[in-house]
């Protein structure tokens, strides 16, 4: 049986490296490294700071690293839950409007921890047990909401037929030959001529 699939560039070696890199930081920190001690605050300094380059890439980087090719516009939400209603599960080469959802998630939580944990080293915050409890709600929201991104990907890969960690290793996806892209709506926010 001959595979109608063709691998495809997707996800450029800056974003594979900021994925595996954040995972990490987020990993080691919550499991690893001891809260407050200076590794914790280094690997969530890094974190924050790979999540600040990420947004920059987001306008300036390859084209499925582009904000414009994935943002989860209302239309894009809509169109996408139609695909999955009707069996076609991985229609967008690079992140589905829900998998941007989760992502844009991920990096606002990080960034949240990021500040918290600054906050939690000032003056104004040294010793502060509401800010103490903040810090640590969001750790535990961010690992939830890590679990879910994982068994979603891992879903989704089963009932895809894409091997989605592989991807993020490798960068190219395999797509059918019509390339199922084509069938995403535009972006909202472009120029309408």
């Amino acid at each position: 049986m001959a595979d109608n699939t063709q691998g495809i560039k997707v996800w450029d070696r800056f974003v594979r490296v900021f994925h595996w890199t954040l995972a990490a930081c987020v990993l080691g920190n919550y499991f690893v490294l001891e809260d407050g001690e200076g590794p914790h605050r280094w690997a969530g300094y890094l974190a924050a700071a790979l999540v600040l380059s990420r947004v920059v890439w987001g306008f300036v980087g390859s084209r499925h690293a582009r904000f414009a090719d994935f943002f989860p516009t209302p239309r894009r939400l809509r169109a996408h839950w139609q695909d999955m209603r009707q069996g076609r599960l991985d229609a967008h080469a690079g992140h589905n409007p829900l998998g941007a959802l989760m992502m844009l998630w991920l990096m606002a939580l990080v960034l949240s921890l990021g500040v918290s944990g600054y906050l939690l080293g000032t003056d104004a915050f040294w010793g502060d047990d509401g800010m103490q409890e903040l810090h640590e709600a969001l750790a535990n929201i961010l690992i939830g909401s890590v679990g879910l991104h994982v068994l979603a990907a891992l879903v989704m890969s089963r009932l895809g037929g894409v091997n989605l960690v592989k991807a993020m290793v490798t960068g190219v996806k395999p797509m059918p030959p019509d390339g199922g892209e084509q069938a995403m709506p535009e972006p909202e926010f472009e120029t309408r001529k």
